[in-house]
């Protein structure tokens, strides 16, 4: 049991470490999705170093184990669909993550009031970098037939937001913070795939 929570954690080490890259590279050409590309790095970095903030705070948490099952899930499989049709998903999906952020800072507000530090600032900007990135993936993918939402998807209730006490909301807004960069990885990941697929380079 103890081997499983090491190897846990060792993976969510390596997640944040491979998302505090320096996101300041720029993509070549400009192009729509390169810039959307770039973003989606910049908002991996942003969580990951909003997840640092936290547990730096909240030391315990490196002594929880965290629950395996995702949060936001996404069905059928990313890797079975096209770039297009992969960065669609990945869309829903941060509109969930945006939902789940902004039931976070209600509930924190509720239990702790508005306060003022370095994680809020930052959790500020996690929440309109990542409200940027819809309304860019939105661009990317709007058709004739299709507009995609970029409103948050928003599930707050007691069964989902951590209901139960400060303990409980610390761990529920942990699990928050382990899925927004989750996703922010993969939606980078998904970018760069459909810019490769679109501009016909490697070189991002």
């Amino acid at each position: 049991m103890k081997c499983g929570m090491a190897e846990q954690q060792q993976q969510q080490q390596h997640e944040q470490e491979e998302g505090m890259r320096s996101p300041d590279t720029p993509v070549p050409g400009g192009s729509p999705t390169g810039k959307a590309l770039s973003l989606a790095r910049l908002l991996q970095y942003e969580c990951s170093r909003l997840l640092q903030l936290y547990t730096e705070h909240e030391t315990f948490l490196s002594e929880q184990p965290t629950e395996g099952r995702r949060m936001v899930s996404l069905s059928p499989s990313l890797e079975e669909a096209d770039p297009e049709e992969a960065v669609r998903r990945l869309h829903a999906a941060l509109r969930q993550c945006l939902g789940l952020l902004h039931c976070a800072i209600t509930r924190a507000e509720e239990e702790w009031g508005e306060l003022e530090g370095d994680f809020e600032t930052q959790r500020d900007t996690v929440r309109i970098r990542l409200e940027h990135l819809l309304h860019t993936t939105k661009h990317l993918l709007q058709t004739d037939d299709a507009t995609l939402e970029v409103t948050p998807d928003i599930r707050c209730d007691e069964e989902t937001d951590g209901g139960g006490g400060a303990f409980q909301l610390k761990m529920w807004t942990h699990r928050v913070l382990l899925e927004l960069v989750h996703w922010a990885d993969h939606a980078a990941q998904a970018l760069h795939v459909l810019h490769t697929h679109r501009e016909g380079t490697q070189d991002v």
